[in-house]
């Protein structure tokens, strides 16, 4: 009898942690708004994230790098400040990858930075392009990679940017303003690639929880 109450209680822990809420963060640019929900298996950078969100860090502050079919960053405080001074533990899930619209930590590199520790703010949006079969066939060759059924299909659809899995965290994706995304994708760029005009997030807030989904 005690051992099945005990199986009870793992059980009803295991479906209390499947049905937990995922946080949504809005993302006001002048560019338009974007939401984007933040993973519950990647607690580390979720909870960095809304740290910072919580203290209005990101307040005020650019997306100073801008790639058309990669990637928009940003993530330096309004007073030009890069990062807070730390870094942030890796959290690579197979699950998670770099398609259209995923939310993932910047880092130093490997030369620097061999456990690929994130930074402890700047982040990016993936735009990417999207890939064929072929294309795919020469990533994995090329760098050692196996993509899955799910990435593939991703990839040869929505798009991303596949070189980058497994080397850099995802910890969140985009849930709505894809549109906005590719906006900002589209400015016009300079020296660094740090859009002309700038492109400036207003605030960043936390709206609610929505029901736990991956797309992936």
């Amino acid at each position: 009898m005690k051992k099945l109450f005990i199986m009870s209680l793992i059980f009803a822990a295991l479906v209390g942690q499947a049905q937990q809420k995922e946080t949504i963060v809005v993302i006001e640019t002048n560019y338009g708004t974007i939401k984007a929900k933040l993973y519950n298996d990647t607690p580390l950078h979720r909870d960095n994230f809304l740290k910072l969100v919580n203290e209005g860090w990101y307040n005020g502050s650019p997306f100073h790098r801008v790639i058309k079919d990669f990637m928009i960053q940003g993530g330096q405080n309004a007073d030009g400040r890069m990062d807070p001074g730390y870094t942030v533990p890796a959290e690579f899930r197979e699950n998670h990858f770099h398609q259209k619209g995923a939310l993932c930590a910047a880092r130093q590199g490997d030369q620097v930075n061999p456990k690929k520790a994130s930074s402890g703010s700047q982040f990016y949006i993936v735009q990417g392009t999207v890939f064929d079969d072929k294309k795919l066939d020469l990533y994995e060759e090329r760098l050692g990679k196996v993509f899955s059924a799910k990435q593939r299909q991703a990839y040869k659809t929505v798009g991303g940017t596949p070189h980058l899995d497994g080397d850099y965290t995802v910890f969140g994706e985009v849930t709505e303003g894809l549109e906005v995304v590719d906006k900002i994708a589209r400015v016009k760029t300079g020296y660094m690639d740090v859009p002309v005009e700038p492109v400036i997030i207003n605030k960043i807030t936390v709206e609610k929880s929505a029901d736990k989904s991956c797309c992936h």
